[in-house]
């Protein structure tokens, strides 16, 4: 009997890429990724002020007719972990088993995309992370600065003391999920800042979810514009607050992911992400017909 294959999401964030996208977007492994996926790439640009979106366009009309890949535009900017929300709703709402996150800067490598999501054959394994930390001195060769990788080993484990975990990273935008472990946790409540990626993380640790990690390439190219200071507090916060609130100190609703209420069935934020998924595709729309004239 025929097998239906996995239908496999890639989504891929960007905000003022244009000198990147077209290269990140050749490099993903579309041939072999179908081969094994009924696979999607849906593209949300965050409010650009540059092409990231016409470029995008341009590379869309010649993908293949086989691979769906669908160019959204936030009108709005909503930021790393707001656009990140639009993403997994969109994953929810269209019943897609798993799916991956992709950078559109290219910090991370489109070519791992295949061993980012296989270990996901396991339906034990919820999270799949990229590391930059798991082999010795990887992450220094890749042009990590200094600061960057000190700062990163110092939080990291300051987080897997809090958290009883024992990962080599937490600070890897690289992932891939399963749709049905996204609709366990309180996901809609996170910040719509850089820290959405702690906050995921301490929430699928709580709801004891299983993380996989695999080795990734490190690669600076373009430097992050977020403050790291401010980034380094965020983290250190919250993972302080989701331990408080284990040991009944302090009460915090995104952390309390224990309850059986799926997130499709909120319905408030349900609604709500539906509203910026649909102006996302509607101002996408808009921008491609102001093209076309």
């Amino acid at each position: 009997m025929h097998k239906n294959k996995p239908k496999l999401l890639v989504y891929i964030i960007t905000f003022n890429h244009e000198d990147f996208i077209t290269n990140v977007l050749k490099r993903i492994p579309l041939e072999s990724l179908t081969k094994k996926y009924e696979l999607e790439l849906v593209l949300n640009d965050d409010a650009s002020s540059d092409y990231t979106v016409e470029e995008s366009y341009k590379f869309m009309k010649n993908i293949p007719s086989n691979i769906n890949f669908k160019v959204l535009h936030n009108p709005i900017n909503q930021r790393y972990g707001g656009n990140q929300k639009i993403g997994y709703h969109y994953a929810v709402k269209n019943k897609f088993d798993l799916v991956a996150l992709l950078h559109g800067d290219g910090q991370f490598a489109p070519e791992y995309l295949n061993k980012l999501v296989e270990p996901l054959d396991d339906k034990n394994i919820d999270a799949v992370f990229g590391s930059r930390m798991m082999i010795k001195g990887a992450a220094k060769k890749g042009g990590m600065p200094i600061y960057k990788f000190i700062g990163n080993k110092v939080i990291t484990f300051y987080q897997n003391l809090l958290l009883s975990t024992r990962l080599s990273e937490f600070h890897s935008g690289y992932r891939a999920y399963r749709v049905s472990s996204l609709t366990k946790i309180p996901f809609y409540l996170n910040t719509n800042n850089y820290h959405f990626d702690t906050q995921i993380i301490i929430q699928f640790v709580l709801a004891k979810m299983k993380i996989f990690e695999i080795p990734i390439p490190t690669y600076y190219g373009l430097e992050w514009h977020a403050s790291h200071i401010i980034y380094a507090i965020q983290v250190c916060l919250e993972t302080l607050k989701a331990k408080l609130h284990t040991l009944g100190f302090v009460s915090c609703k995104k952390y309390d992911c224990k309850n059986k209420e799926s997130y499709i069935s909120l319905s408030k934020e349900n609604l709500e992400l539906e509203k910026l998924l649909q102006k996302a595709v509607s101002a996408a729309k808009d921008k491609l017909s102001v093209k076309q004239d």
